[in-house]
């Protein structure tokens, strides 16, 4: 089923597009970078694996909340005004995290970090899908291939420098210190840019008309994951209670002035974005921790791999044109799914140097999932603007922050405790256990890790190989979720079929 061929448009502006997606790999960059150290922010401040889910989590949901506040502002404060306050974020936020001394330090510097990569998301995404605005999918798929790009860089700097602290005390403040030369990159080039009016406002499609694409229901699901995700930020326990009748007074609210219950496909790619960012940007923060024991004896391989799937990502998004036309958004994401659940199945299983070949499988799975979204989304909603565009961004990290990423750390504190607690390794599970730590599922069994630094050599040993199995084991729970994704994006393609084939939907047409 292929997309209708796009037309020609004016000359776009290409500066403003490489600023944007320079600003794009200088979020990514500090995710690469914190992905690959949080192993030695739990070494030395003592983490448990829910409290580093916590911090990654952290690194997610702010990200979500600034992308709705701005999208609802955008358009009246300007690209300009945004790109500026999250050029100012990211450099307080680095600052902040270099001057870190614990766990709750770490935790309010990621969260602002996140603020700035959330405010930054906000408005490249609307800026390129206006600038192209006859080849969005197209266009926001090399948009995002910055995100990989980012990753990559930052992972290979943490494995060229593994050790390196120049003019700092420790390895991950050099580390962080590295994310400013993004940051002053993307300042420099997005200061002299001038940035477009929005396609939808161009259009003089209505602020109402565009909230009337989210609807009641919409406002329903972002309100239930941003409620609890300000929980966490005041360090309080989300009751779920309070958090279904606030987003319920929002959803009537909402509906008094829309009249709408919302668009049911807009709706439908919300419900799956969930699982997409889990699969996707979860597996990205996890993957170096999961796959550092169970590889070769090769050094630092989890965070080679990471950059090896990050560089595949990188290089397949900025050839999508070609594919996206010859599939279509819709069939290209139902051929991403299949082949993601069965990467990671593959990571599941896979030890040594297989691992290297289950990678390059979930890589080519998952690296059109988060961008051919977009690309739908901006081509089947384009009177939503700003707000549908980014919304369905922000839906992904929310859940992925308040729930994904903290329940990933959860299980892995479950599977642990269950394959110490054995006859096998009791004594071992006696000299490491730790004291319960709360969080959102509840309190989670850990590991001291002072003490497993005491621990004699073959019980050491003995400790690596039960977390090689148990990490292995969380690529299995994680292929459930492109498994649902997979049945969603089947129906779709029959309900596009039905119409005569995937089509973008004209802004002006009726």
């Amino acid at each position: 089923m292929k997309s209708a061929t796009p037309s020609a448009g004016p000359l776009p502006d290409m500066k403003l597009f490489w600023a944007c997606f320079v600003a794009l790999v200088a979020t990514s960059f500090v995710f690469g970078v914190r992905a690959n150290t949080i192993g030695l922010l739990q070494d030395g401040f003592n983490l448990s694996e829910q409290q580093k889910g916590a911090i990654n989590g952290a690194g997610m949901w702010p990200f979500a909340i600034s992308i709705i506040f701005f999208s609802l502002i955008i358009d009246y404060v300007g690209y300009k005004t945004v790109a500026l306050f999250a050029i100012v974020c990211h450099v307080v936020s680095l600052v902040l995290t270099l001057r870190a001394s614990g766990y709750q330090d770490f935790y309010w510097s990621t969260l602002l970090i996140a603020v700035a990569n959330g405010t930054v998301e906000s408005f490249i995404n609307p800026v390129v899908a206006t600038v192209f605005n006859k080849q969005k999918a197209k266009w926001l798929n090399i948009l995002h291939a910055g995100w990989p790009a980012g990753l990559a860089l930052g992972a290979l700097f943490c494995g060229l420098l593994p050790d390196t602290k120049l003019f700092f005390g420790a390895v991950w403040q050099f580390r962080f210190a590295l994310c400013f030369i993004p940051v002053v990159i993307y300042a420099l080039l997005i200061l002299p840019r001038a940035f477009p009016v929005n396609e939808r406002v161009a259009a003089g499609v209505s602020y109402r008309d565009m909230l009337k694409e989210v609807g009641a229901v919409g406002f329903f699901m972002i309100t239930a994951l941003v409620a609890p995700a300000l929980a966490q930020m005041l360090n309080q326990e989300a009751s779920w209670t309070i958090v279904f009748s606030i987003a319920a007074v929002v959803s009537v609210l909402s509906w008094f002035y829309t009249r709408s219950l919302g668009n049911w496909l807009f709706l439908v790619v919300l419900v799956i974005i969930g699982p997409l960012a889990t699969t996707e940007l979860g597996t990205d923060g996890w993957m170096p921790e999961l796959l550092k024991l169970g590889g070769p004896d090769f050094p630092n391989f989890a965070t080679w791999i990471f950059v090896y799937v990050s560089v595949i990502m990188t290089v397949l998004r900025f050839y999508a044109g070609p594919i996206v036309h010859r599939f279509s958004p819709i069939g290209l994401l139902v051929i991403s799914s299949a082949i993601a659940i069965t990467g990671l199945l593959l990571l599941s299983n896979a030890t040594g140097w297989a691992i290297l070949g289950a990678a390059t499988i979930y890589a080519f799975g998952k690296t059109f999932l988060w961008s051919t979204t977009l690309g739908l989304t901006s081509e089947q909603f384009p009177k939503g603007g700003a707000l549908t565009l980014n919304g369905v961004s922000a839906i992904g990290v929310l859940f992925l922050g308040v729930l994904g990423s903290p329940y990933i750390g959860y299980k892995q504190d479950l599977d642990m405790e269950k394959r110490l607690n054995t006859a096998d390794h009791s004594a071992l599970h006696a000299l490491v256990k730790g004291a319960a730590k709360p969080g959102i599922f509840g309190n989670a069994p850990t590991l001291d890790q002072e003490k497993i630094k005491a621990l004699p050599a073959d019980k050491t040993q003995e400790l690596e190989r039960v977390q090689a199995a148990s990490k292995r084991s969380v690529f299995t729970t994680i292929a459930i979720l492109p498994g649902f994704m997979l049945l969603c994006y089947i129906g779709l393609y029959g309900w596009f079929r039905s119409r005569g084939g995937y089509r973008p939907v004209e802004i002006g047409a009726h």
